[in-house]
């Protein structure tokens, strides 16, 4: 497909966006969890092959969603480490020797499909390695170039090892779109984890995306917090906000009543995904593990992330209690031992698919509180949609507790998610009893 000719095709799926605003999400991701994985760590070999041996337990324990960090070449130019930066890109339609090949991947793809699973790629589209094959093609005015004329990386940043992008390029943003369609259309991919999602200009987002529909209905994913990405982009972003609560939590910077106020000025609509986690490849490798950011009550807020409104990501190694930062320039495997916290995960993960309450956006049910935001020690929310309810207890102290139930929409006959006991009638003016620490997930 010409350059011309997939240009024309952009700028009418853009004018359409403007029209018609954006698709429906595709209706499988109502209710599904997602899992990053980093193909480079995962396994001694590091390769698509031996990753898609895990496929089948991954399915097991609960996943939908499957967010492949980047796969292409790496460039060598200003490589950081021995192998360099997944986010450093030499070429946005090879695939990186040290993963496998093009008929690997499609292999993986396939397999996660006739699991039932689907794939997306991490895209970077802010910026390439500074040896990208465009430059190979004297395509220098596709890039930010300096006053004279150099390449340069993308402001205010440390990244030297990569070259800013220039948004003001038809050309390039064409380029770019028809790329990100190679791998839909080639390789049937379901969607995309877009890299620094704010630093690329929202309309390139908003007619890519009709452009990626027009081959089959696409799920994206925004590394960002931005309402207007939204619009008529992506269908989920990183709830950052939230996270950066928990850890203030964990630290004591932040108190409970932080949670309510969160919930009291959200930005978002009802639509809108938002991205619940404990950690990913960034948090991992560059702010700490789980357990130097929430030590021993790395599953209180796993808990918390993953029964308050928004989808679970999952980080490899975090369902085996995985405790290092991994290098994220060199080789650093990770140790699964016995999948110490798999159980949790399992439980966790099926509750959130099988429990209409806890769906995805409006799918599921809004947050309401049962207690107080002037209540420092307790947090009790509900959950419910269509008959199907979730009620959450934290205990943020490390005293038993004693919580009295006060609101109407709490009441109700329930199983509780982690110790298997069933029949737990919860009625208003009815004491709960939390150990230190304790948390509690009731459904039905």
């Amino acid at each position: 497909m010409s350059n011309k000719f997939f240009l024309l095709l952009s700028i009418c799926s853009f004018i359409t966006s403007l029209v018609f605003g954006q698709s429906e999400k595709v209706e499988w991701s109502k209710n599904t969890t997602i899992y990053e994985v980093n193909i480079r760590q995962f396994t001694k070999e590091g390769t698509f092959e031996a990753f898609s041996k895990h496929l089948p337990r991954l399915k097991e324990m609960g996943v939908d969603i499957i967010w492949l960090m980047p796969i292409h070449p790496i460039g060598e130019k200003n490589k950081k480490g021995e192998l360099g930066s997944y986010y450093a890109v030499r070429n946005y339609k090879g695939v990186n020797p040290e993963f496998g090949t093009k008929k690997d991947f499609k292999k993986l793809v396939s397999k996660a499909h006739d699991l039932g699973m689907k794939v997306i790629l991490d895209w970077v589209a802010n910026h390439s390695s500074p040896d990208n094959v465009w430059l190979d093609e004297c395509r220098q005015h596709w890039y930010t170039l300096d006053s004279a004329g150099y390449l340069q990386p993308t402001l205010g940043t440390d990244w030297w090892d990569v070259a800013d992008l220039n948004y003001n390029n038809p050309e390039m943003r064409a380029e770019m779109t028809e790329s990100m369609a190679y791998w839909v259309r080639d390789f049937d991919i379901d969607g995309f984890r877009c890299d620094v999602a704010d630093y690329v200009p929202t309309d390139f987002w908003e007619h890519t995306r009709k452009v990626l529909d027009s081959i089959k209905p696409v799920f994206m994913l925004a590394e960002a917090e931005n309402p207007e990405l939204h619009n008529a982009a992506f269908d989920m972003s990183y709830a950052w906000e939230f996270h950066h609560i928990m850890n203030g939590l964990a630290s004591g910077e932040k108190q409970i009543r932080d949670v309510h106020e969160y919930f009291r000025n959200n930005r978002f609509q009802s639509e809108d995904y938002r991205m619940q986690f404990t950690s990913n490849h960034d948090e991992n490798s560059w702010n700490g593990t789980e357990h130097e950011r929430f030590g021993e009550l790395r599953l209180f807020y796993a808990a918390l992330a993953g029964t308050i409104e928004g989808m679970p990501l999952i980080y490899s190694g975090q369902e085996a209690d995985f405790n290092r930062r991994l290098k994220f320039f060199d080789k650093d495997e990770i140790d699964w031992g016995d999948y110490a916290f798999k159980e949790f995960y399992t439980k966790l993960l099926h509750l959130n698919r099988d429990n209409q309450a806890l769906w995805n956006g409006k799918y599921g049910g809004q947050v309401q509180f049962e207690s107080s935001s002037d209540d420092e020690n307790v947090l009790v929310y509900v959950r419910e949609k269509n008959g199907s309810k979730v009620v959450c207890f934290f205990n943020f102290t490390s005293e038993p507790q004693e919580y009295i139930i006060t609101k109407h929409f709490t009441e109700g006959n329930y199983n509780s998610l982690f110790d298997d006991e069933t029949g737990i009638e919860l009625s208003r003016t009815q004491i709960v009893k939390l150990k230190p620490n304790e948390f509690k997930v009731y459904f039905k």
